[in-house]
């Protein structure tokens, strides 16, 4: 019996208390420590004459994967489309103005509708919806000259089969994540995430111009640092917990809990670049590691963080699982059980998550 699921992890759509757009400002935050290196590589290592030279009239291409709702979409494309105006017009002044495409690309169940509601009024770009899964093809062969997608590449495409198999060495009954578990059940992680990412750059090798750029940020673990001490991993585990607590109340049957396994994987850098070099299409032109330790001094801000900023990120999947009618509640005692861990606090020995920035060059042929 087929029971690989299928993902559709989009964020919290219209502009609500919970939604993506008004509790999304971690994701900015990230976005910014990570402009001046897009900045920087598009000055370095972006040849727009070159890439331009067949285009008549000149039109530079962008697609943001896994763009959500904005208003940070907005942010990092306007970044983008600045740093390549201003390295072609340091051509010369003979250059004649580019015209930007911009494709915005997320899940067929994305919210596109407040998307396009809140387009910047005095953007110079023209904007068209790519609804899709990024692991697969979703633009004609060489037409994309940059690629940019944060915060997007660590949700899994699909849940494993062998998590729901009752058979398997790696079912993940009373769980719904990886840490703590038996390794079995990591290891089906880690080769679905090795799938996904493989699938997305053969995508994109297909789609990207030679010479063209991609700038991908993502969550990450460091090197050397095992799943168990990072609090994002940590929180996720308390998810399960949670959901176990309300197993014991009736409040939710077991076996909903035991077909559920929270679809996000954190990789560390060594396994991106194995699999960025086993493709050989893209070559990393830089690789950093940014570590900014998630604590938090107050229980209002470890409180808000879950109920708002959590659920505008992960309430959909988990809704699509087990309804409506138990998330509020659930957020509640996550909240609650995430504030009495102590991950969070300044005095934790818990980890943050890393953010992991990548700017990879399409190979010349």
């Amino acid at each position: 019996m087929e029971m690989e699921t299928t993902v559709r992890a989009s964020m919290n759509g219209g502009d609500g208390q919970y939604s993506y757009f008004r509790n999304s400002s971690g994701q900015r935050r990230g976005l910014e420590l990570v402009k001046d290196l897009i900045n920087q590589g598009i000055a370095e290592k972006l040849d727009v004459i070159q890439l331009l030279s067949s285009c008549s009239p000149k039109r530079f291409v962008l697609a943001d994967l896994g763009s959500s709702v904005g208003p940070n979409t907005f942010f990092a494309v306007q970044n983008i489309l600045d740093s390549v105006q201003l390295k072609y017009q340091s051509y010369g002044p003979s250059q004649k103005v580019v015209e930007f495409q911009v494709f915005f690309n997320d899940q067929i169940s994305n919210d596109f509708n407040t998307l396009f509601k809140n387009l910047p009024l005095d953007r110079q770009y023209f904007v068209a919806a790519v609804p899709g899964a990024f692991q697969g093809r979703l633009f004609p062969k060489s037409s994309l000259h940059f690629v940019h997608s944060s915060y997007a590449i660590h949700w899994l495409s699909k849940v494993p089969k062998d998590l729901l198999d009752k058979d398997s060495p790696a079912y993940n009954k009373g769980k719904v994540y990886y840490t703590n578990a038996p390794k079995e059940v990591f290891e089906a992680y880690s080769t679905q995430f090795a799938k996904d990412v493989t699938s997305f750059l053969n995508a994109r090798a297909q789609e990207v111009v030679h010479g063209g750029l991609m700038a991908l940020l993502f969550m990450s673990l460091q090197d050397g640092v095992p799943c168990s001490p990072c609090n994002l991993e940590a929180a996720f585990d308390l998810l399960g917990a949670t959901l176990m607590d309300m197993v014991k109340e009736g409040l939710v049957t077991e076996a909903k809990v035991d077909t559920f396994n929270f679809p996000f994987y954190t990789a560390s850098p060594q396994e991106l670049k194995v699999l960025i070099d086993k493709n050989a299409c893209f070559s990393i032109e830089r690789m950093e590691t940014i570590v900014r330790d998630q604590r938090l001094s107050d229980a209002a801000a470890i409180k808000s963080m879950i109920l708002l900023q959590y659920r505008s990120t992960c309430e959909g999947v988990i809704s699509e699982h087990f309804g409506n009618d138990i998330i509020n509640d659930l957020f509640d005692r996550y909240a609650e059980k995430v504030l009495d861990s102590g991950i969070f606090s300044e005095s934790t020995s818990y980890k943050g998550a890393a953010k992991l920035f990548l700017l990879l060059k399409r190979n010349d042929a």
